[in-house]
């Protein structure tokens, strides 16, 4: 029988999947690292583990511990499934700007969460680094992970992800491209690979508010570059230990608007349900990409899974409240460009019976009405059927005589908004008048076909 003695075996050897629709701008092979096959889903179950089982060497945890860490949700997780198979307890601080999803999963792994606010300095004593060192103090028997300075974080990258990546890559890697956050995973993977061939270019995926490119281009920690941001698992507002500058070329900045539109991107073009920091590292290497050659082999890290910000960057409201959602924008004559050249009219003065044969010629249901040149009514299959129940309509009856009043109108350049806002408000469809002085009639099929 093949199977693993408990969950925490199946850590690492996780896959590496070429890029392709996503990138396909760009001349180089691009290869993820798909950190998701994590029991815990994420890259972080790698450095959990690394950090308590040096511990328990170490002697600074012991049976019955209380394992306690500020998390963005990741390390959490990783450290609480641990937790469950070694037999400690969980508390966690996180920050109110992680999504509700990570919080929830930590606490259906029986950790203890308490949720501190994302807009106050490391040093602040509401800060989630803050809380989590005073809880050490004041719990009996507890060792804090400490993900930031805990060297453990950046050498079980060393020992684990970048012996995997030279492998899986046959050593022909060139870049390899890493958000940035604790730098465990950067560095520690980055200094494996730079030893084995130093011209490896390591580029870390920053964001704006976080202090790590400035620093690393001139050595200044500018407090002034640091304010909220959005984005998830990058950046930082402080130097973590696990941050050696000299194994990162460079950082490259990404917005909070383009990491949450490439993290969406991901899903659809590749069929990879990852993260937050994906998206960013993704929206990175296409920042660089003029860097980049045909000979070239990326490996990005892709550090955790995508239903971990299904209420984020997932959610189209979500989205669409911070001006993130990149809604396609259709037109009137998006939705009749596949019409006829000629839109059928008839005039008012003609009897009703030929309106019925150019709808019958035709196949439409309804039918323009035209005086003198001008719009003036139309005539639909359902008012017709209306009239002819009530015995109110013969067929040499006049047009003009029982034509409904005119269609809206529309110009081709507004959107199918303002087409649907017509529509709803009564009327079964609209004229649209092209630019070339055509006109058009759109129907609520057309709006259904088109969607």
């Amino acid at each position: 029988m093949k199977y693993y003695n408990n969950i925490l075996e199946t850590i690492g050897n996780t896959p590496m999947v070429k890029l392709n629709k996503l990138v396909e701008d760009i001349p180089a092979t691009i290869l993820a690292k798909v950190e998701t096959f994590n029991p815990g889903n994420s890259i972080k179950d790698r450095m959990a583990l690394k950090m308590i089982e040096d511990a328990e060497k170490e002697g600074k945890l012991k049976p019955g511990y209380t394992i306690i860490e500020g998390t963005s949700g990741n390390t959490g997780m990783g450290l609480a499934i641990a937790a469950i198979i070694k037999g400690y307890k969980c508390i966690f601080t996180t920050t109110d700007k992680q999504s509700k999803e990570k919080v929830d999963a930590l606490k259906a792994f029986g950790a203890e969460v308490i949720v501190c606010p994302t807009n106050v300095d490391p040093e602040d004593p509401r800060s989630y680094y803050s809380v989590s060192s005073r809880l050490v103090k004041e719990t009996p028997n507890s060792w804090k992970a400490n993900q930031y300075d805990n060297l453990s974080n950046s050498q079980a990258h060393y020992e684990q992800t970048g012996p995997e990546i030279w492998e899986q890559t046959e050593g022909k890697i060139t870049h390899l491209v890493v958000g940035v956050g604790t730098g465990g995973t950067i560095c520690g993977t980055g200094r494996y690979l730079k030893e084995k061939n130093p011209n490896i270019k390591v580029w870390g995926i920053d964001t704006y508010g976080s202090v790590f490119k400035k620093y690393k281009e001139t050595g200044v920690f500018d407090k002034n570059e640091i304010y909220p941001y959005i984005t998830e698992g990058i950046g930082e507002d402080f130097l973590p230990e696990n941050v050696d500058m000299e194994v990162i070329d460079l950082f490259e900045k990404v917005t909070d608007k383009d990491a949450a539109i490439y993290t969406r991107e991901i899903v659809k073009k590749e069929g990879i349900f990852v993260g937050n920091s994906a998206g960013a590292a993704i929206a990175g290497i296409k920042q660089l990409k003029d860097k980049l050659t045909k000979d070239d082999v990326v490996v990005v890290i892709f550090h955790d899974h995508g239903t971990r910000y299904l209420g984020k960057m997932f959610n189209d409201d979500w989205m669409r409240e911070r001006g993130f959602l990149q809604e396609e924008f259709i037109t009137a004559k998006d939705l009749v460009k596949d019409h006829p050249a000629a839109l059928v009219t008839i005039g008012s003065g003609e009897p009703v019976s030929n309106a019925i044969e150019k709808m019958k010629k035709y196949g439409i249901s309804q039918i323009p009405v035209k005086r003198d040149g001008e719009f003036a009514g139309v005539l639909d299959e359902s008012h017709l059927f209306r009239l002819m129940v009530g015995d109110n309509l013969t067929a040499n009856k006049l047009i003009e005589d029982v034509m409904l009043p005119a269609l809206p109108e529309v110009s081709g350049d507004d959107s199918i908004k303002k087409v649907t806002k017509h529509i709803s408000h009564g009327h079964r469809a609209v004229l649209v008048k092209l630019d070339d002085g055509s006109y058009h009639i759109i129907t609520q099929q057309d709006i259904i076909t088109h969607i």
